[in-house]
């Protein structure tokens, strides 16, 4: 049994005040705004094993670091999503219109639809959510009425004006708690819940979620998917020699901010399994993120360089690009000069966005082994791809969501 499932009898009021928290806020730095992992390569402090109890009459338990074991009376109908990894957990669980709110509603929700297009009957109404970042206080809390809160409460309480009797009373007068924050980054949280919090994969996570919404079934469906794609890639991989060097970036005014590929955490869950050479992979940054001028890029000179946000509303990657090719120092790199700068997903990704984004890097890393990139122009869906050249099917996975 993991640490975080086994609370010795105690109630959640009394495992959040005695407990374990983290923290971090990361939203956007420089740019707008996670993943599964490859078994091989997964970081975890978790054993994988989801010991939460369902059932199909009367009250059942989930169980997540940092709240513990939670009891539910009945699948949750209304839902407080922060982050999107778990609106797409809902789409995937085919609960989608139980979402209340999400993070950055008018980016997130056109790149989720972006890569639903590509499955029959799969679709995300978003356009009436509220962004919870934008009135993250109780009366918020309070006018929703959730039923739940994928929000984990270590990352909560780091927020101005809140701190654990908040916790507590969000708890006691509306409903639970259920996130995990810091396995995003398996950055450290602070305060009461820097104890025995536990670090989980983009699945993991994704199989806890599906026990709160007793769809058991759909999961274990999609992580098979996943476990195929997965083992295709990594049976396919060149020697660690022979792989390109790549760097995940956002391209500011003067400057890239920049993101590791390979490190432990699930934001990186759609990078990591594609094992690429991480041409900042030696850097620490002190936080989430770096930034280098472009001298410094030039010095690392990337074969690939992947622009983080690049398929959402954000950012053109025409712009991109032309502002690239038309600087003095930019127009010099390998991947400017071989037209390999690609457009990129979302980090914040749940199990449906972290397929696309597996398939999507594959083929822009590897175009040899996996096939090309199709040309992405600004505002379009994922790419249609020929069924031939799919590293998964889109059949499969719509039937799934859709039928159960």
């Amino acid at each position: 049994m993991d640490k975080a499932d086994d609370s010795n009898g105690l109630t959640r009021r009394d495992y959040l005040s005695g407990g374990s928290v983290l923290l971090g806020t990361s939203i956007v730095a420089g740019c707008s705004g996670d993943g599964g992992e490859s078994p091989s390569t997964a970081t975890s402090r978790d054993s994988g094993t989801d010991t939460s109890t369902p059932s199909d009459n009367g009250p059942y338990t989930a169980s997540l670091s940092p709240v513990g074991e939670v009891e539910f009376d009945s699948v949750p109908e209304n839902v407080f999503t922060m982050y999107n990894q778990y609106a797409d957990m809902l789409v995937a669980l085919n609960h989608g219109d139980a979402v209340n709110s999400m993070f950055v509603p008018d980016m997130a929700g056109p790149s989720m639809n972006h890569y639903y297009e590509r499955l029959s009957g799969v679709s995300f109404e978003w356009e009436d959510l509220p962004n919870p970042y934008d009135n993250f206080s109780k009366e918020f809390f309070y006018s929703l009425g959730s039923d739940v809160h994928f929000l984990d409460p270590a990352w909560a309480i780091t927020q101005e004006n809140w701190d654990m009797s908040d916790i507590e009373e969000i708890i006691d007068n509306i409903g639970p708690f259920f996130g995990n924050f810091y396995s995003g980054t398996h950055s450290d949280p602070q305060g009461p819940y820097s104890g025995d919090y536990q670090y989980y994969t983009l699945w993991e996570l994704f199989s806890r979620v599906a026990t709160v919404f007793q769809e058991r079934r759909r999961y274990e469906q999609l992580r098979a998917v996943y476990d195929e794609l997965i083992n295709t890639i990594q049976t396919n991989l060149p020697p660690e020699e022979e792989r390109p060097t790549a760097i995940r970036v956002t391209l500011g005014d003067d400057q890239f901010w920049t993101y590791h590929l390979n490190r432990p955490g699930f934001w990186l869950a759609d990078t990591r399994p594609l094992g690429a050479n991480d041409a900042f992979g030696d850097e620490t940054w002190d936080g989430l993120w770096g930034s280098v001028g472009y001298e410094t890029m030039l010095e690392a000179d990337p074969d690939v360089i992947l622009h983080l946000w690049g398929m959402t509303p954000r950012y053109d990657m025409d712009d991109i690009r032309g502002r690239l090719e038309s600087h003095s120092v930019g127009k010099e790199l390998a991947a400017v000069q071989t037209d390999r700068v690609y457009a990129h997903g979302m980090r914040y990704h749940g199990p449906i966005m972290n397929l696309f984004q597996i398939e999507m890097t594959a083929k822009q890393l590897y175009p040899d082994i996996f096939g090309e990139w199709p040309t992405y122009e600004n505002g379009d869906h994922y790419p249609e791809i020929p069924s031939a050249e799919q590293l998964f099917s889109r059949d499969r996975v719509a039937n799934i969501i859709t039928d159960g």
